[in-house]
This record gives structure tokens, C-alpha cells and sequence, in this order.
């Protein structure tokens, strides 16, 4: 009897969600196709429409949660049982509540983890190339939207559910152009002719932690300021050959400021995702050191979370709505722990991709479902224990402080010729430790603890900057606080609208990887072998890469300090002297500066520019500073800028004499690639975001020659100018596939074309010889061998009587910061100081002939001082680089070249290094500094 009426109340229950739930559209009666059928893709456009039926259900809440960079809507749905709807606020404000920790006492935090439900993101169509994202995404909504067999409804039940496109204009170009062939058979993801993001084209993910793009704004706000979710799964493609996917637990290292709740919750949910494809005879997942995925990095869209205690999971599936092979490889079929279940090769369909991803979509969810209370107390838990790490003393187990240890007992047992000391601790598989004296020497060292909190002086030359750098703190929901009046901390007094960050609270992990040095590990394959390379950046620190200036604290400090509301953005104050008489002087040491002086320019108004610098009642302005002469419209364009740019104009009451040169724009073109290049697309944002005018070029019209009369400066950003010598050039041509005419739309053919040695370098000298500027950056200073400046690789060495690069074993510098020194009384270095952070990725690096900086061949402009330059990340063998010179500037005929070897507009993240670009975006008359010179006589 019993059994009846619990078959009976479940069959009510079925009865009563159906009837709740209108009759909606499959997705083959919307898109005409069912989703994962071979050959078929829906766009955006249909997408949206299928998403807003969708939202007719009474267990879904549409949320337009931005525009893209395009101008599309993005879309949120949230969906969970139509109960759950209704307290849908109060599930929301127990979620954040409960990640932020404050003020949340144990008791109260078990009851509201009863209380509430679980929250659960899954985004897909990031990368857009990947169709499975978006794909498994529809399929996805559709099946918890209208199922109602027993496990759905008690995952509605349970939890709340957030499905996020993460880029709407992506699927919109991707589907669009794999469609365009009538003949299914014909169609192909090859040759997209443009970057499927605007700008980042596959670097929106790793845009997350300064947040410049407007799709990851959105999506970040909900991450991170509305819902703070405690699993969020970020579907990608695609998996190691010779697998279906690659899943967590992911390979080390992992970043040393985690809680380790978070990475321990990483292996229980994807131990709940590999047992169910298990379970339901779906092979081939593949893990730990399986694949390349870590948790090191920070900036993405699954990592970033991973510094706010949130359970990040990263899928990278196989599949194409063009069929494929899973490849043979031998290797990958021995069950090991990091394949427990490999498959088989075979040909691989779109719907069997489309089945794992809601597999592994429905295993996290029940996971969620049924440790909804743990996953609501164990992210409290974990920012609990980082308030109380930044409330105290804390020391961070960095690697190199580990391995201090072992060098300080080595050295000293070395220095005494002593047998090991006798009173080491035996370990439980015998053997024998250091003395814990040697511990003690570095982790109870008080200036070698962790910092409680820093303090961003408003006083500072850039100040606009540094408030772009609390907004990206902000964006990513940091506690953030304002002193609402001046305040000593120390012997040190700091203004007012100064901004302080403590690390006592719940997402100090990210605030810790924000101000401080990333310590990545020596990661060899072997002993004495090659490194292993990380997964993206081995070092990132963005204060660092921004140029903030900043006070670190080991002890708490106090003050007239004032709450930021939790991602509300800031605006710096700017000001503007009313009073002058003669002009207005802009600091070139901040950036925001040169978009001022690009208004200017563009309404007509002169702008002249100091080499000497000026001093007056205001302190000093250093080399290159902007001066405005007075008028009407000058005035009113900069009381404006003023306001909405956080300017600090002052006025001068006569007009400099010295060293005035008068400044006009240039006509600046950006070399680009047939189907986008991410470096050319992040300086276009720069373009845009300082007011600078510039073309896109393409190969053809280089080769084409006349440059100079159409431009004054060509911007070469990294993989622009291929490398000379045979066999590096044939290896860099293998790895540029050009599409061929007739399979591209006649629209995109000026786009298509390669830099050659040939015909391209021959035009870019002439154009040179004719007066032109060329501004290289990363590999394209290769320009400077094309062109035979005197200068060479500094990073080789002979071996067996040949010149030959150094190998990965002796020097190894992937993504880091380093510190360089500069000649700040270049023009080229206008605005910076003597030592600036670099974003250096085995970056090129020269050594100049010393009699041809003499003779004014070549001029140096930035160089190593240091044997160990490293600020952030990881360098091998770092002190080859004592000496090098990583910046140079050359004459050719009657132009000039600029040679970068570091990354200076890296992801448009590199802020402190972007004047290094900016000063040569302007045609600076010397005809006028004469005649200045002339009426000074």
C-alpha cells in the first residue's frame, strides 16, 4: 500500500509539472534540425529566439545580461523549479552572502546553507570555433526546461541554474559561415576570415581578471558581483588526440594562494562526471596529467574563478558538426589513472558530443542537487579561513621559499663538513627531515609574511590608471575602500581618495595574485630535461603590468576609510585651472593624457610637446610633457576631458620656450591578417579607446608599395614579420596556412596574402628610406635582421664550433614579468621612468654593436641591468640576460625603426608600457621647435 501511494503522489507530481509547463518547441521544430545532427549549426540570431520561447516556461527567468562588443544582446537563462522562482532574491542574497563570509557567524551559515540552493553556471560558445559549446548549451536548456522524470525535478528542486552564452557574436560569424555551403557535405570551420570575437578573438578567455571586454564585463558581474555561483562549467574544445575529453582533476601546479577546498572540490565533482560517463558506457575521459590544463593561471573564465573559491570546471570535448576520427593513438589506450576508460578509435558524430556534454552537464548538476548544503557551507567555509588568513600572520609555501630551505641547510651542512644533523624527524617511510630550525628561519621571519592589505595613493602621476586597476579589482568583486579624508599610516601620509585593499576577505586569493609576484615552480619533464610550458602565463601580477604604484602592509592599519559597494565602478576626480592665462600643461606620465591631446588634435586646437620638461609652482612635469596654448575651444574640450578622464590640468601663465615642439597626428596603419590577428586586434582596442585614427593594412597592399603616400607609421605586432634564415622561415610558412582565392568570399580576398621576404620587405624599406616610421613589437622585430641593422640574438651560444640559440634547458623564460632598465630621455620614452615591467614571453632580446651606437646606427632604448630581472612568474637561466637590450631605435634613409621585444600592448593588460606605442602614433615638428629656438634669441 505504501508503494501504491508513493507511485501515485510521483505520478501527480509529473502530472502537475507538466501541466505548469506550456508546450514548448523542440529544437528541431525551431532550427529544422535536431541539435548535434552532422552538418547543421544554428546562428545567434536563431538561438536568441529559441532561448526567448524558452523563457515562456514557468521554470525559466530570461536575463539580458549585456550588449557584446557588436551590439547583441547576451543572454542568462536561470532556470529552476517554478517554486524556487519565487524566492529567487532570497537564493541570490544567501549565495553571495554566504562566498563573501562577512559578518556570517558558523550557526548562521549552516542554516542558510539549509536554507538555500545550490547555484550552478554553465556557459558554452566561448570560443566560438568550438561548436559544441553553444550547441550542448540549447540541448542543455530545452532538457531541464521540459523534462520531468525524477532526476531533473530534484535538481530544479535543489538548484538554481545559470546558462550563459559567453559569446553571442561568435556563434553569429562561426554558424554563419559554416552554412553559407548549400551542400552539406562542402561545409567547413576553415578559413574564418575574421577574429570571432571583435577584438580578443580566442583571448576573451583570458580577459577575465582587467575585464576590457564588454562580454566578459557581463558575464563577470554575474560571477562575481550578483550570484557568485559555487560550480561554474565552462564547456570547451577540444580533447588530447586519442581521447573523447579532457576533464578535472587537472595536472599541477596549481596556484600556491587556493584554498585547498576549492581544488579538493574540483576532484569530487569530476569524479561524480567520469563515474557517470562510465556508468553510461561513454569512454574515452582523460585527466590529471592526461592533458595540458591546470590551475595555475589566472584570467580566464573558468581560473578566475578558481581564486574566488568557486568549484571552476573546464570540459575540452572532441566533435564537429563535420564528421571525424577519434585517432589512433597506441599510447592512450592503456588504462592508466589519468585515462581510467579509454576508447576506441572510430568515427566521431556531432551528437555523440552533444550526448557527453549533457552527461557531464546532468553529473554536475546531481551532484550539485545532493550536496546542495555542502556546496553553500564549503564556500563559506573557504572564505572564512581567507579572512582569517589576511586577519593574521600568514605565510604563503611559495616554491622558492621551499627551496631556500633546502639550500640554506645544504650550504650550511657544506660549510661544516658535518655528517646530516642527528636530531631530524623520522618520517612514517623512514628516512630522516631538516631540523625545523630551518623552517622557522624563513616561515616565522615577520618581514617575510604575507601582506594585510595595500594602499593605492592618489597622489600618483597616473592616477587614472590606478583606478582602472581597482575597477578591474572591483569588476571582479573585491572588497574595495576610499579614504574619505587624508590619513598617516606609518611615517607616511597618504590624500584623500586614496583606495585600500585588505586581504581579510573571502576572495583574497585573487587579490593576493593581483598585488603580488607569481612564484612559478622549476617544471621540468626530467632532470636536466625540457620544461614542461604552462598552460598560458607563467606571471601576470597586474599591478605590476599596469605600473600602479602601491604600499604593502604586513600589519592591519586603520584610517578614515569608506566601503566601496560591491561593484559599484569608480571615476577618478579630475580638475582643470580656471585661471590660466597662457595654456594648459598634460602630464605624459599619464596615459589618459594622450586621448586628450587626440581630442585636441582632431577639433583643430595645438598641442605642443616639451623635451625639456617644464617646472613651476606645480612641481615638475618631466620630458615630453603636453603643452595646450590657450583658446575657446582648447578650454572646453579639456574641461570636459578633465571630468570624464580624471585629469589633473594645470595652467601656466606663459607660454614654454624650451624645447617646444609642435605636435600633429600621423597617419598610422596596423598591419592585420586574413582571418585576424589577436595582438593586431587588442591594439585596434587601444586605437579606439585613445582616440588614435588607424587604418588596418594587409599584406597586399604592403607588397603593393607607394606606402608613404598614404602613411607615417606601420604598427608590426607580434608574428607579423616572419624570421629570417630557410629553415625557421619554412617552419613559421608551415604554420600560416593561406586559404586559397576561389574558396574565399570575393569581400575578404584584400584581406588574404602574406608578409615575404620577397616582395613585402623590399616595400616596407623603401617606405622606410622614403621617411616612413615602423613600430615592431615581439617577433616582428625580426624586421631589424630583413632590414641588416647591426644588430644580433643575444640569447645564443656556440656549440661544437656553430652559433646555435640557447636550449630550453639553460634559458626558459614563458609568459613573465620582468624588469628592465630604460633611457627615459628618449623621446621614445617620454612619460615612463627609468625602470619599467615588461610582459616577456621568450621574447627577442639583441645585442648591438658598440661602434654602431657610436656612429648613431642604432640606439638603445631599454636593456637588462640585473642578473635576476624576474618579477613575476618563471625564469630559467634568467642571468643570460645581463646586458641584453630588448629596445632599440634605428635610422633607415630618412625613417625609423622601432624594435620592441617584449609584448608592451599585451592583451591590453600591459598599461604601464602602452606610451612606449603612444609616443610614436605623433609627427612631432622640428621646424616649429626651431622657430621656438629663433624667438628665444
Amino acid at each position: 500500500m505504501n508503494r501504491f501511494i508513493s507511485l501515485l503522489a510521483f505520478a501527480v507530481l509529473c502530472q502537475f509539472a507538466t501541466a505548469q509547463t506550456p508546450t514548448l518547441p523542440t529544437p528541431k521544430d525551431h532550427f529544422g534540425f535536431a541539435i548535434g545532427d552532422d552538418y547543421q549549426l544554428a546562428t545567434y540570431t536563431q538561438t536568441e529566439a529559441y532561448f526567448r520561447k524558452l523563457a515562456t516556461s514557468d521554470r525559466v527567468k530570461l536575463v539580458e545580461i549585456g550588449l557584446t562588443e557588436e551590439g547583441r544582446h547576451q543572454l542568462m537563462l536561470i532556470v529552476t523549479s517554478p517554486e524556487n522562482h519565487k524566492k529567487l532574491d532570497r537564493y541570490k542574497e544567501i549565495s553571495t552572502k554566504l562566498a563573501r563570509a562577512e559578518g556570517v557567524s558558523e550557526e548562521q551559515a549552516r542554516a542558510m546553507s539549509a536554507e538555500g540552493k545550490a547555484v550552478v553556471w554553465i556557459d558554452g560558445g566561448l570560443h566560438a570555433t568550438e561548436t559544441v559549446g553553444a550547441s550542448q548549451l540549447i540541448e542543455t536548456a530545452y532538457e531541464l526546461i521540459t523534462r520531468t522524470d525524477p532526476e531533473t525535478l530534484r535538481i530544479l528542486d535543489k538548484v538554481v541554474i545559470l546558462i550563459t552564452h559567453a559569446n553571442p557574436d561568435g556563434q553569429e560569424l562561426v554558424s554563419s559561415w559554416y552554412m553559407r555551403e548549400a551542400k552539406p557535405e562542402k561545409r567547413s570551420l576553415d578559413n574564418l576570415p575574421r577574429l570571432y570575437q571583435k577584438y580578443a578573438g580566442h583571448d576573451n578567455n583570458r580577459d577575465f581578471f582587467i575585464m576590457n571586454m564588454k562580454e566578459t564585463q557581463n558575464m563577470g558581474r554575474q560571477l562575481f558581483v550578483e550570484w557568485i555561483p559555487q560550480i561554474m562549467y565552462n564547456h570547451h574544445q577540444s580533447g588530447p588526440g586519442g581521447s573523447v575529453l579532457a576533464g578535472p582533476p587537472y595536472r599541477d601546479p596549481f596556484n600556491y594562494v587556493f584554498d585547498p577546498g576549492m581544488i579538493t572540490g574540483i576532484d569530487a565533482v569530476g569524479a561524480a562526471m567520469i563515474n557517470r560517463l562510465n556508468t553510461e558506457n561513454k569512454p574515452g575521459y582523460t585527466r590529471l596529467g592526461g592533458s595540458v590544463f591546470s590551475t595555475w593561471y589566472n584570467g580566464g573564465l573558468r581560473t578566475t574563478t578558481h581564486f574566488h573559491n568557486m568549484i571552476g570546471l573546464l570540459t575540452e570535448i572532441v566533435g564537429s558538426p563535420t564528421p571525424a576520427d577519434i585517432p589512433l593513438v597506441p599510447s592512450r589506450l592503456i588504462p592508466n589513472n589519468n585515462t581510467p576508460n579509454p576508447v576506441l578509435p572510430q568515427k566521431w558524430h556531432y551528437k555523440q558530443s552533444i550526448d557527453y556534454s549533457l552527461t557531464l552537464n546532468y553529473a554536475v548538476l546531481d551532484y550539485a542537487a545532493r550536496n546542495s548544503d555542502h556546496l553553500l557551507y564549503n564556500i563559506y567555509r573557504m572564505g572564512k579561513n581567507s579572512i582569517e588568513k589576511g586577519s593574521g600572520d600568514y605565510w604563503t609555501p611559495y616554491p622558492s621559499r621551499i627551496e631556500a630551505i633546502s639550500t640554506v641547510y645544504k650550504s650550511k651542512q657544506k660549510k661544516d663538513e658535518k655528517k646530516p644533523e642527528a636530531n631530524y624527524q623520522s618520517s612514517i617511510m623512514g628516512g630522516y627531515g631538516i631540523p625545523l630550525k630551518y623552517y622557522d628561519s624563513l616561515f616565522k621571519v615577520a618581514d617575510k609574511r604575507d601582506a594585510r592589505g595595500y594602499i593605492i595613493p592618489s597622489d600618483q602621476a597616473d592616477f587614472p590608471t590606478a583606478v582602472k586597476f581597482i575597477n578591474a579589482l572591483i569588476k571582479t568583486g573585491i572588497r574595495v575602500e576610499i579614504a574619505k579624508s587624508d590619513f598617516i599610516v606609518g611615517k607616511k601620509k597618504y590624500p584623500a581618495g586614496s583606495y585600500i585593499v585588505k586581504t581579510n576577505q573571502a576572495f583574497r586569493p585573487h587579490v593576493i595574485d593581483m598585488f603580488e609576484p607569481q612564484d612559478h615552480p622549476n617544471d621540468f619533464q626530467y632532470p636536466g630535461g625540457p620544461p614542461v610550458r604552462p598552460y598560458d602565463a607563467a606571471g601576470w601580477t597586474l599591478a605590476y603590468q599596469m605600473g600602479v604604484q602601491f604600499d604593502r602592509f604586513l600589519e592591519n592599519f586603520d584610517g578614515p576609510f569608506e566601503q566601496i559597494n560591491y561593484g559599484e565602478l569608480q571615476n577618478p576626480k579630475g580638475s582643470m585651472d580656471a585661471s590660466a592665462t597662457a595654456g594648459y600643461i598634460l602630464n605624459a606620465k599619464t596615459n589618459n593624457s594622450f586621448v586628450a591631446v587626440n581630442d585636441l588634435l582632431k577639433e583643430g586646437a595645438e598641442v605642443y610637446r616639451l623635451a625639456d620638461g617644464l617646472s613651476d609652482k606645480n612641481g615638475v612635469n618631466g620630458a615630453g610633457t603636453f603643452y595646450v596654448p590657450f583658446s575657446a575651444k582648447a578650454k572646453s574640450i579639456l574641461e570636459k576631458d578633465a571630468t570624464s578622464l580624471g585629469l589633473k590640468i594645470n595652467g601656466v601663465s606663459k607660454k614654454p620656450t624650451d624645447g617646444l615642439a609642435k605636435v600633429s597626428t600621423q597617419r598610422i596603419a596596423l598591419w592585420d591578417a586574413y582571418g585576424g590577428s589577436m595582438s593586431s586586434g587588442w591594439v585596434r582596442w587601444l586605437m579606439e579607446q585613445y582616440h588614435f585614427n588607424a587604418d588596418i593594412i594587409y599584406p597586399k597592399e604592403i607588397d603593393a608599395g607607394d606606402l608613404r603616400k598614404k602613411y607615417d607609421v606601420i604598427i608590426f605586432v607580434t608574428r607579423g614579420i616572419p624570421p629570417v634564415g630557410k629553415e625557421v622561415l619554412d617552419e613559421w610558412e608551415a604554420n600560416r596556412k593561406e586559404p586559397k582565392p576561389e574558396e574565399i568570399p570575393a569581400e575578404y580576398h584584400n584581406a588574404m596574402g602574406k608578409i615575404t621576404p620577397e616582395r613585402s620587405i623590399p616595400a616596407l624599406k623603401k617606405f622606410l628610406e622614403a621617411g616612413g616610421k615602423i613600430v615592431t613589437i615581439g617577433s616582428s622585430t625580426n624586421l631589424a635582421y630583413h632590414l641588416g641593422l647591426p644588430v644580433k640574438n643575444a640569447m645564443t651560444e656556440i656549440f661544437n664550433g656553430q652559433e646555435r640559440n640557447l636550449p630550453n634547458d639553460k634559458y626558459y623564460v614563458p609568459g613573465s614579468l620582468l624588469r628592465v632598465h630604460l633611457d627615459s630621455t628618449q623621446n621614445a620614452t617620454w612619460g615612463m621612468s627609468n625602470k619599467t615591467d615588461v610582459y616577456f614571453d621568450n621574447s627577442p632580446v639583441f645585442t648591438l654593436a658598440p661602434e654602431a651606437i657610436i656612429q648613431g646606427k642604432v640606439k638603445p632604448l631599454a636593456w637588462f641591468t640585473e642578473e635576476n630581472p624576474l618579477r613575476s612568474g618563471w625564469a630559467w637561466g634568467q642571468s643570460y640576460l645581463k646586458g641584453g637590450v630588448v629596445a632599440f631605435e634605428a635610422p633607415v634613409g630618412q625613417g625609423k625603426l622601432l624594435a620592441f621585444g617584449p609584448e608592451i600592448t599585451f592583451r591590453a593588460q600591459s598599461q604601464g608600457t602602452f606610451k612606449l606605442l603612444f609616443n610614436e602614433l605623433y609627427f612631432t615638428d622640428e621646424q616649429s621647435r626651431k622657430i621656438s629656438l629663433e624667438l628665444k634669441k
